[in-house]
């Protein structure tokens, strides 16, 4: 076997290497069988929402704790930076605690943000890692650039991971400001809205790293609206690749999507559509 510049064996032509561990994780992929519960397929059954802790399905824009849980283990390096540009309730930064990452969000309403506080407060901290919300608007350079500041107090010049879980358009109105996503007067204004924010979490971002997309999509007079595909193409063309496209079951947690079984069950029939059972956990990364 050679021997490179500094004394140490290289590796023949033809000999395989192994190399355990990635850039983006703590996954010892030695041990990989060991990592049952870590989802590889794009179909994802997560079953009941988690209610781990503070986790609580009361709010109309909550997910499921799971998508952040399985994105943070998969992409995320313990003591890392999540950034979540809309935050909600917490769910993201109630993971990251669990978890040992750093995490700062932003959510637009003062209530729901001062909520989230005292939720995200009473989540487990064993790595004593600091969550913070800022309550400001996605859109604006103001709030990234508080965002920013937020990054530089922990050390860092860009997140290490970052989560997008807009209004589904005007499926769910989360509040009267106009500046809200959910009360953009048309598509394309919603587009327009949207692709602002892509373009901050792009240059958040640090390169080489992964955002997820979490979105589903909408019917308008009698039309299915592929919003899903649409945001997709918005984070493509704001210079993201696309590295996977998951479906996820959303039945049993479909507050505010799946609205009557019956009722929908029987319009489905009538008019010719199908009941929305799915949303999408997109995952793109920033290129080097």
């Amino acid at each position: 076997m050679e021997q490179n510049e500094v004394g140490k064996a290289k590796p023949s032509l033809g000999q395989p290497h192994h190399d355990h561990r990635n850039t983006f994780s703590d996954l010892d992929l030695s041990r990989w069988k060991e990592y049952d519960d870590l989802l590889t397929g794009s179909l994802w059954l997560l079953g009941a929402r988690d209610k781990t802790g503070p986790h609580i399905g009361d709010y109309w824009g909550n997910f499921v704790p799971q998508i952040p849980n399985q994105i943070l283990r998969r992409f995320t390096r313990r003591g890392e930076i999540v950034v979540d540009l809309f935050s909600g309730m917490g769910t993201t930064l109630i993971e990251c605690r669990h978890l040992g990452r750093h995490g700062i969000g932003v959510e637009l309403s003062p209530s729901v943000a001062e909520q989230s506080r005292q939720r995200i407060a009473q989540a487990e901290n064993p790595d004593a890692v600091t969550t913070e919300v800022l309550v400001g608007d996605s859109t604006a350079p103001e709030t990234i650039a508080r965002v920013r500041e937020a990054l530089a107090n922990l050390g860092s010049d860009a997140a290490d991971c970052l989560f997008l879980h807009p209004p589904y358009h005007d499926i769910i109105p989360f509040s009267d400001d106009p500046r809200d996503l959910s009360n953009a007067p048309d598509r394309q204004a919603f587009h327009d809205k949207f692709r602002q924010v892509v373009e901050h979490a792009r240059d958040l971002l640090r390169p080489g790293r992964f955002m997820a997309l979490v979105i589903g999509d909408k019917y308008t007079r009698a039309e299915w609206i592929p919003l899903g595909f649409e945001c997709m193409q918005i984070c493509r063309e704001a210079g993201f690749q696309l590295k996977a496209i998951n479906v996820k079951d959303i039945q049993g947690n479909e507050r505010g999507k799946g609205k009557n079984e019956n009722l929908w069950r029987y319009r489905a029939l009538k008019a010719g559509f199908y009941v929305f059972k799915h949303e999408y956990v997109m995952v793109f990364r920033k290129p080097l």
